[in-house]
């Protein structure tokens, strides 16, 4: 494999620090908004920090919304969902890609189809659904839909695949059943994929807005998402408790992706091998 030059070493890494900073000049403008005063906040030209650091802003959030409420409602969804898919979703990666049944591929391939459904044109069949079942402005509205994912699937069954066969022939003589190799051998060697979907599961059901925004009319059942959103006013927003309310709902994404990072890393690249 040929080296690669110093300049091109050094455009390499030009253009990858160039990404990063566009990529975090939101969060530090967010940042930088949820300490300052609200007069200040739309000033021109636009200054990095105001005159004064303003803490404050983070005490008065309670003051303007029930945060402790909607951080809950958003955690317990949170849980739940990635507890739920994680199962699933490694039960049906194991079954698809050990298990030998007529119409596996074909099911398999179907089933992988449903990615190319946006979200969007499935949330009022969804809807009607709940209507039907009188889950409508429930949690419960929020958390079936996505106790199975296909992504899930697909993700978990290319790791399964990269699982040495010699491990399952080795359980079968010992007497396991599918459900006994899956629990024994596969969990435990998946713990890479099944890290890494646990942050996509984790995070986009923090960060989701479109379902609560459907499904949730009660205040007192409102995830983090949906409750910032109602903090701005027709007439007027106090951005800095806004962005300070919106900083606090970053940290535990944030916090989950640096814990998982070394599994995230190796979970993404291993998924995409295939055992022997």
């Amino acid at each position: 494999m040929k080296k690669m030059s110093l300049s091109a070493k050094f455009a390499a890494h030009f253009v990858l620090i160039l990404g990063a900073l566009t990529m975090i000049f939101p969060f530090l403008w967010t940042l930088s908004t949820s300490l300052k005063n609200v007069n200040e906040v739309f000033v021109f030209p636009p200054t990095f920090f105001g005159e004064r650091i303003q803490w404050e802003n983070y005490l008065r959030i309670s003051d303007r919304f029930p945060f402790d409420v909607y951080f809950f409602n958003s955690l317990k969804i949170t849980v739940i969902v990635v507890i739920v898919q994680l199962i699933t979703s490694s039960m049906a990666g194991f079954v698809f890609a050990r298990l030998r049944f007529r119409g596996r591929d074909l099911l398999f391939g179907l089933y992988l189809a449903t990615m190319m459904i946006p979200a969007q044109v499935t949330i009022i069949p969804n809807f009607i659904i709940m209507r039907t079942y009188g889950l409508v402005d429930t949690h419960m509205a929020l958390i079936l839909p996505h106790l199975v994912s296909a992504f899930g699937t697909f993700l978990l069954r290319q790791f399964f695949l990269a699982i040495p066969t010699a491990l399952e022939d080795a359980a079968k003589i010992d007497g396991c059943t599918p459900f006994g190799t899956y629990w024994r051998i596969f969990v435990p060697l998946s713990k890479p994929a099944m890290a890494t979907l646990g942050v996509f599961v984790s995070m986009g059901t923090w960060n989701d807005f479109l379902g609560p925004l459907v499904f949730i009319n009660t205040q007192a059942k409102m995830t983090l998402p949906l409750g910032l959103a109602s903090m701005q006013g027709l007439y007027s927003t106090d951005w800095p408790v806004l962005m300070a309310g919106t900083i606090l709902t970053l940290i535990p994404v944030i916090t989950i992706f640096l814990l998982a990072q070394d599994f995230f890393i190796k979970g993404v690249t291993l998924s995409g091998l295939k055992g022997e």
